[in-house]
């Protein structure tokens, strides 16, 4: 069984699926600094809803994430900018999205106004309905002071500057004529320890002081452990030459668990190695929560025992067998006989859920939980909410090593950002 649908929902959580039920089927964004159970609450929404209810998001590992389909895939809209291009529903499409009730989006923050605004159009033009979404209740989930949409070349850009007043999801045209709720989830589960919490809260908002950047500092200055950890670099470059190095520095013969692909992923957003590369004594990470509770997204350990087909990793002291999992990819089609919405499996991607993990990039660390980490920013943080989004993968500060102490500019939050939330905020107290 999905551990999310074991733990017990605080009253925030339990006010969205609430809110998902009741009659106002007005789009409904549920954010909420990292930690607080987004994930659990959207899989929460999808066992206990009884309507038709349909999982996207915008990249193909978010989307294998929370089981759904990617954005583009499901509502068959052309890659790159859309605007008010023709689109191409044949009678199939146009049947899915008749039945669909609920359109539930993961990692809104990486959707555009431009990727919004072809949602709207697309269950328009599916339904034959003039009304936003085409009549579709709309679940948001993602929190943009993490990640950003990635803006395209230069003419991209001036078109977005034409067109938008930011790239962002919250500034699409569609959100004049319709509303958006906002629900916040705000006890953090994954940090216990207030001062951590209360410096979070400010890398998050863009507003540490010299004092919690002094603090910040102290504590990532200490010496590493004997027992390295994990390194949350900014690029790929830095995150490959460190796990082949250390791969390469350990004795002992090199093993390759090749992966099993079934189906067509769509590209090579793979979510896990093609050709995993291990040998006794590795660092690795865990990928996925284990059904029986034994690790989670982001445990660390270390190969133990390393035969043909079979994986032992040590754990907190305890060894552990570790077996292929499967990743699949969905794709919604609706029943001709019962006109019921089905999921389908389309791709099947089965490994080792494990990747070498003395160092993995802060994006690709998204989602997990660390209790110790060595951040690596690089010469400095070059995007939007990646210094946050680092940090806030630990549980505590005592697990906190930085490569470098933190620079001002560090700690970037997207103007826009602010500037939307703001706005939200003056409306909320004249509401």
């Amino acid at each position: 069984m999905n551990a999310a649908l074991e733990v017990a929902l605080t009253p925030a959580q339990q006010a969205v699926l609430e809110a998902v039920a009741g009659a106002d089927i007005t789009p409904l964004l549920v954010t909420g600094r990292a930690g607080t159970g987004k994930s659990t609450v959207l899989h929460r929404i999808v066992a206990a809803d009884q309507r038709k209810v349909a999982v996207a998001a915008p990249t193909g590992v978010a989307a294998l994430n929370v089981g759904g389909q990617t954005i583009h895939s499901l509502l068959r809209l052309p890659v790159g900018l859309i605007g008010n291009s023709r689109l191409y529903q044949d009678r199939e499409l146009r049947r899915l999205l008749m039945a669909l009730d609920v359109l539930i989006i993961d990692e809104i923050s990486m959707v555009s106004a431009d990727l919004m605004d072809g949602i709207d159009r697309a269950l328009r033009e599916a339904r034959g309905r003039s009304d936003p979404f085409g009549g579709v209740q709309l679940v948001l989930f993602g929190d943009p002071f993490q990640l950003a949409p990635v803006p395209g070349g230069a003419e991209e850009r001036t078109w977005y500057a034409e067109m938008y007043r930011s790239l962002w999801f919250f500034d699409a045209h569609v959100w004049d004529q319709i509303g958006l709720r906002t629900l916040h989830l705000d006890l953090i589960h994954r940090q216990q320890d207030e001062e951590f919490r209360r410096l979070l809260t400010a890398v998050r908002h863009g507003s540490v002081t010299r004092e919690m950047a002094q603090r910040l500092n102290e504590v990532g200055a200490r010496p590493l452990p004997a027992d390295t950890p994990l390194t949350l670099a900014s690029t790929n470059a830095s995150v490959t030459a460190i796990n082949k190095r250390a791969l390469a520095d350990l004795p002992g013969k090199e093993a390759t668990a090749l992966a099993e692909v079934d189906g067509d992923f769509g590209g090579r957003s793979f979510p896990a190695d093609e050709e995993l590369r291990l040998k006794v004594g590795a660092h690795v990470m865990m990928l996925r929560n284990d059904a029986d509770g034994r690790w989670v997204n982001g445990s660390m350990g270390t190969v133990a025992k390393l035969t043909r087909g079979a994986l032992t990793v040590e754990i907190d002291g305890v060894r552990h067998e570790v077996e292929p999992v499967s990743w699949e990819r969905h794709r919604y089609t609706v029943s001709p006989d019962s006109k019921e919405l089905q999921r389908e499996v389309v791709a099947q991607f089965r490994q080792l859920p494990v990747r070498l993990g003395w160092a993995v990039t802060i994006h690709k660390a998204q989602g997990a939980t660390l209790e110790t980490a060595r951040i690596d920013l690089g010469r400095r943080a070059f995007s939007p909410g990646q210094t946050y989004v680092a940090l806030s993968r630990l549980t505590s500060l005592d697990g906190l090593y930085l490569s470098r102490p933190l620079i001002p500019g560090d700690v970037i939050v997207d103007a826009d950002v602010r500037r939307w939330v703001e706005e939200r905020r003056r409306a909320a107290a004249e509401g």
